[in-house]
């Protein structure tokens, strides 16, 4: 370690130079002072640093001061800048102008960073936070040697300082929480290796998602975060926490994780993420400048001084301490940067000058993080926040409930992009340098990593954003694919031919496969030549494979090929179709629809749209009564029936031999709107459950949540619209239950769902709109179709009945496996006698608690690994407890020589996390002790918890 004082420009600056060194990693931070600082308080830091055994960086504050005898007001300026939206990511970051764009056509990321950084140099006090790594990323890879020191020496004095830190600010409704961890790793990871800890986001700032998920808050605190701050909740929460002074507190984030791991605390900011009323300053706004010449006709400093003191004292009415935080900024603000700063240095000088007459605010620049100091420093009770901010609706008729269903065919092939990123992480790793040896060589899985970093931007997975821009997002992902392939994989078009099944989960599933083929008859043998029960029907052939650990086992006509096989084995028949348990209640399957509000009616001219559900009735409208029936197929592997309810809808209900889960398959589309309307597709499933109002959704596809009809447990509701006021998004599942029998719906992709009825579920499956619904996307969510007038969307929803109590066991595997699939390849022929036709990367299957949720390359001797508990507290009788995971004994293919344990982000050692402590005026109910380690080889999971391992390992 060094520590060195040194003087600057005649000993007008104060550098203190810290470097730690360890064994395996490396930290340097630089802090400016400048001469208003006291110096006894710098050294009494630097002595408090130098007496601490871990040296955490933190010691040394680079917070401005406040005065805690006045309303302190943190000025934060920021830039939003969407990762796509009206524009691509390329022409947001260039500022290519669209002539079908509004205000922002020019909006250039490249712009405002060059100006931004150039204005910071010119003034030590002024700050500046940045959010979305994926343009930070791309600029800083574009700047000379000499802008990169002076960009690193911004973030080292904390006058630059990352908020968030993931690849993008992702949306919290439609992401499920894989994606959500690795894109959030992707944008960790740079600013870590960029900047060390200096770099490290200690606040997450999600401003503009249109609701907010509790997994959300697990997770930020989770990656070590102090805090979250959002700008959107619904227009009733809002105005009772304003009266209340509710508009901070502590979000417990689990009912699984002892408190506080799951703990967050969490602010809502005053003005959405947009400066106060009267004071925006970027070339994009009207607000006038500050006039400070006093010889000029419309001098207007003292207007604008008391106009900032009203707003400013306006604020505080609805906050509990003597801090309140202003946005100084917007969308993709600060191009020209200099009319923000030149402004804003006018209001701290004319605003603070009034302290010597009385005044008793105090403006500072500052950032998130120092704010949130200052409000840990207070040392007050901050209320409980238990469940979740969703629904949101931002007026009585306008609720954000559309986009959880919005672009369902992105929506799916973003889901079925995060599968194939897992499988390409894990065969990299697994398959050691020869798995890398793609069409595009090192590191094929890094584009795939970024354009699902990209997919998971709050315009982007939630169907948001203009068609073009959804055209390119499924560009990214596209690419992303053909990077992933280690070789051309051709479909099975032809007489012979092999197949190749991976399975990325850490235990054995049993898969149904379904192949296009073009003839009729067919034998399907595995890789030992034994014969796999099939069935050829119209131009599909049905298997089962029996798929194990990694490199399941499958097979089709002739022995497989590839490094990586695995067989299907010929399924043991053990359960007949009348046997099945989800024929033991009342089920009825039905499509309908709701015509969209056109906003004619005379309540309110709001339209349904990409973002807004807002149907012109409270029922729906059947498709039609009776469904015709064109096919029916039994055979010794499924049994099937085809129903036709229209034109544009139909639906295959399914059930394979074996398995207790029923499958419906959905078509719909191209949605007819010849008549003028708008139309948003939903299936209902209509049950003799006694549900009373109750359903169950999951969040982001980890723990669920309790749902009532017209009800929220934070407030009491005033319901305006009983539909869309009533959805809520599904990432993976929902169900109804009584004292008797649970119905669990599991979904392939995001969708909006809900309960109106007792004993009903209902999924919106599809949306075609004629109106923009004026949230800022500027045209109507009318997708095209390749072959038709509009989109024709598919889909499968699995259906299981079982007992309350053991339902858990049931449905959770059987969500991850939705989304973790297995892996299908082919190739022409036989394979060649020296090719391995079994493979497994582990040594055994995973405990069934235990889910395998990221395994990568890291370095070159080093992989990232994370094991899931995927059990809540209480969820399971049997699988809801302590299991332990020997890490010697889990890979075939890998010696693991080392792990060292870090937070959820893979940005700092768990040792290391030190997260700030709050007070709540309320306690959680006592949970069961967490298990602990029984040696360093062994990870025990408690449920619902994540470990987070960086192993040293060597090929086998």
């Amino acid at each position: 370690m060094q520590e060195a004082v040194s003087g600057l420009d005649g000993g007008s600056l104060i550098l203190l130079s810290k470097c730690l060194q360890s064994s395996n990693r490396g930290k340097h931070c630089t802090f400016w002072l400048w001469p208003s600082s006291d110096l006894n308080q710098v050294f009494g830091l630097l002595l408090l640093y130098l007496s601490t055994d871990n040296g955490l960086v933190e010691s040394l504050q680079s917070c401005p001061a406040t005065n805690p005898s006045m309303l302190n007001v943190h000025l934060v300026p920021h830039t939003h800048d969407d990762v796509g939206w009206l524009k691509t990511v390329d022409q947001y970051y260039y500022g290519g102008e669209d002539l079908l764009m509004s205000d922002l056509k020019h909006a250039g990321v490249q712009y405002i960073l060059d100006s931004v950084i150039d204005q910071l140099q010119k003034d030590p006090a002024r700050r500046f936070i940045y959010v979305e790594t994926a343009f930070f990323y791309r600029w800083w890879r574009q700047q000379s040697q000499s802008t990169q020191r002076i960009v690193a020496q911004l973030v080292n004095e904390g006058r630059l300082e990352f908020i968030n830190g993931g690849w993008c600010m992702s949306d919290e409704a439609t992401t499920h929480y894989s994606a959500v961890i690795d894109q959030m790793t992707l944008g960790l990871r740079f600013l870590n290796d960029t900047f060390g800890e200096c770099g490290r986001p200690r606040v997450a700032w999600h401003i503009d998602p249109f609701g907010h998920a509790r997994e959300h808050a697990s997770i930020f605190a989770q990656m070590g975060y102090d805090g979250f701050f959002f700008g959107r909740l619904d227009y009733q929460d809002k105005a009772r926490r304003m009266k209340t002074k509710e508009m901070e507190m502590l979000w417990r984030a689990s009912e699984s994780l002892t408190p506080p791991l799951a703990d967050l605390f969490t602010g809502v900011l005053p003005n959405g993420y947009n400066p106060p009323e009267g004071f925006c300053w970027d070339q994009s706004c009207d607000d006038a400048p500050i006039r400070d010449d006093p010889d000029l006709e419309d001098y207007n400093v003292d207007e604008i001084v008391q106009k900032f003191l009203n707003a400013s004292y306006r604020q505080a009415a609805f906050y509990k301490t003597n801090h309140i935080i202003m946005t100084m900024g917007s969308d993709f603000q600060y191009e020209n940067a200099n009319l923000w700063y030149k402004n804003m240095d006018k209001l701290i000088k004319y605003v603070n000058a009034l302290q010597a007459k009385g005044s008793k605010v105090n403006v500072l620049y500052s950032t998130p993080s120092c704010y949130l100091q200052e409000l840990n420093l207070a040392n007050l009770t901050w209320p409980l926040k238990t469940d979740d901010f969703f629904p949101y609706a931002d007026d009585a008729h306008d609720f954000w409930t559309g986009y959880f269903t919005s672009r369902p065919a992105l929506k799916l092939y973003e889901r079925l992009s995060n599968s194939r990123l897992q499988t390409c992480n894990q065969l990299e790793v697994l398959g050691g340098p020869k798995s890398k040896s793609g069409p595009f060589g090192e590191g094929d899985s890094d584009t795939m990593s970024k354009a699902m970093g990209v997919a998971q931007h709050h315009d982007a997975v939630s169907g948001t954003e203009k068609q073009h821009v959804a055209y390119d997002y499924a560009r990214r992902l596209a690419t992303g694919w053909a990077h992933c392939e280690v070789q051309k994989h051709k479909l099975p078009f032809i007489l012979h031919f092999s197949m190749n099944v991976y399975n990325p989960l850490g235990r054995t599933v049993s898969w149904p496969v379904r192949l296009p083929v073009n003839g009729s008859v067919y034998s399907v043998t595995d890789a030992n030549g034994r014969a796999v029960d099939s069935q050829v029907g119209n131009v599909f052939i049905s298997l089962k494979c029996t798929c194990y650990i990694y490199d399941m086992k499958s097979s089709c006509l002739l022995p497989l090929l590839s490094v990586r096989w695995f067989h299907c084995l010929s399924p043991h028949r053990n359960e007949s179709f009348q046997k099945n348990e989800v024929m033991c209640v009342f089920v009825l399957f039905g499509n309908y629809r709701y015509n969209a509000s056109a906003g004619n009616n005379k309540e309110s001219r709001q339209t349904s749209g990409a973002y807004i559900f807002r149907p012109n009735s409270s029922d729906p409208f059947v498709i039609n009564k009776t469904a015709e029936t064109q096919i029916v197929t039994v055979s010794s592997t499924v049994q099937e029936v085809t129903q036709r309810f229209s034109p544009w809808v139909s639906q295959v209900v399914r059930l394979y031999e074996g398995h207790r889960e029923l499958e419906l398959e959905w078509t719909v589309g191209p949605v007819p709107v010849a008549d003028g309307l708008g139309k948003e597709v939903i299936t209902r499933l209509d049950t003799d459950i006694k549900s009373s109002d109750y359903f169950y959704t999951d969040s982001n596809g980890r723990e669920v949540l309790e749902r009532r009809k017209d009800y929220r447990p934070t407030w009491e509701l005033k319901q305006t619209e009983p539909v869309a006021g009533n959805y809520y998004p599904i990432n993976s599942r929902a169900y109804i239950k009584d004292d008797k029998h649970q119905l669990t719906v599991v979904t392939d992709r995001s969708q909006g769902a809900s309960s109106l009825y007792n004993g009903s579920l209902e999924i919106m499956l599809h949306r075609r709109l004629l109106y923009d619904d004026f949230r800022g996307v500027g045209e109507p969510l009318s997708e095209p179709g390749e072959f038709s007038d509009g989109l024709v969307a598919r889909g499968r929803l699995l259906l299981t009945l079982s007992p309350p109590d053991t339902a858990a066991d049931v449905h959770r595997p059987l969500a991850q496996g939705m989304v973790l699939q297995p892996l299908l390849s082919f190739q022409d022929g036989t394979p060649s006698a020296n090719t391995k036709l079994e493979f497994s990367g582990l040594q055994t299957s995973l405990p069934p608690a235990v889910h395998l949720l990221t395994l990568s390359q890291w370095d070159k001797d080093t992989a990232l690994i994370r094991l899931e508990h995927q059990y809540q507290a209480k969820e399971s009788k049997t699988h809801s407890q302590p299991v332990t995971v020997n890490l010697q004994k889990l890979f075939s293919t890998l010696e693991v020589l080392g792990a060292s344990e870090m937070s959820l982000g893979a940005n700092q050692w768990k040792e290391d996390m030190n997260r700030l402590q709050w007070n709540t005026e309320k306690t959680s109910k006592p949970l069961p002790l967490s298990a602990k380690d029984p040696s360093p080889w062994e990870v025990t999971l408690n449920p619902m918890e994540i470990r987070t391992l960086l192993l040293r390992v060597r090929q086998l």
